[in-house]
This record gives C-alpha cells, sequence and structure tokens, in this order.
C-alpha cells in the first residue's frame, strides 16, 4: 500500500467511525434527554447537568465523576454522547427533534443557571 493509499484508508475509517459514534451517540441524547424532561430523582438531575454541559460546556462545565453517580446504562449513554462529541460532527442537541427548545426547557426545569453576562 502507497503512503497516499494507507492516508485514504485511515481517513476512511475515521469517517466511518465518526458517523457510528455520531448515530450511537444522537440515539444516547435521545434517551438522556428524555429521562431529564419526564423524570425527577437525583440521577435524573445528574443527567441534566450532564446534558447542559454537552449543549454548552463553557456555560455548564462537565464533572466526569458524574459517571460514577449514575446507574451503569445512564453512564453508558453519557459516554457514547462524548463519543460523539469527541468525533465532532453536530452538536447532539441538533439530532434530536426540537433539540435546542427542549434543550432550554431542560435547563429551566433543572434550575441550572447560566453565568452572568451571557
Amino acid at each position: 500500500m502507497t503512503p497516499h493509499e494507507e492516508i485514504e484508508a485511515a481517513l476512511d475509517e475515521f469517517q466511518t467511525r465518526s458517523r457510528a459514534a455520531t448515530a450511537t451517540g444522537a440515539q444516547a441524547f435521545a434517551r438522556l434527554l428524555s429521562l431529564a424532561e419526564e423524570r425527577d430523582s437525583g440521577q435524573i438531575a445528574r443527567i441534566a447537568r450532564f446534558l447542559a454541559a454537552t449543549y454548552n460546556g463553557q456555560a455548564f462545565p462537565l464533572d466526569p465523576f458524574e459517571l460514577r453517580a449514575v446507574d451503569v446504562a445512564i453512564s453508558d449513554d453519557m459516554l457514547q454522547c462524548l463519543d460523539a462529541l469527541r468525533w465532532g460532527c453536530a452538536d447532539l442537541h441538533t439530532l434530536v427533534p426540537n433539540g435546542d427548545r427542549r434543550m432550554q426547557a431542560v435547563i429551566a426545569r433543572w434550575g441550572l443557571r447560566w453565568p452572568e453576562g451571557r
């Protein structure tokens, strides 16, 4: 394989991984968003903070220890979201119906505060 072919093969592999991570992350994000919209418990407050961090990480910093304080299925979904963000094809909230409006509502519902001067 020539160096050019190796580069092309690597780019193809990255694109395949990126698409798969984005699709999986979108599904995981949708599940987490539904929980934050419909349920009310300590775990769900953690989900809301996580979702806010994926929505705007500067305004809502992520505490990685939140992954340890939720059920395994929830933390698996969080990790899938992070993998999708790593590949950077799209903001997760744009991949679900009415994602921006829904995220704004979750942020308000859970009393998360935007920084001053926003």
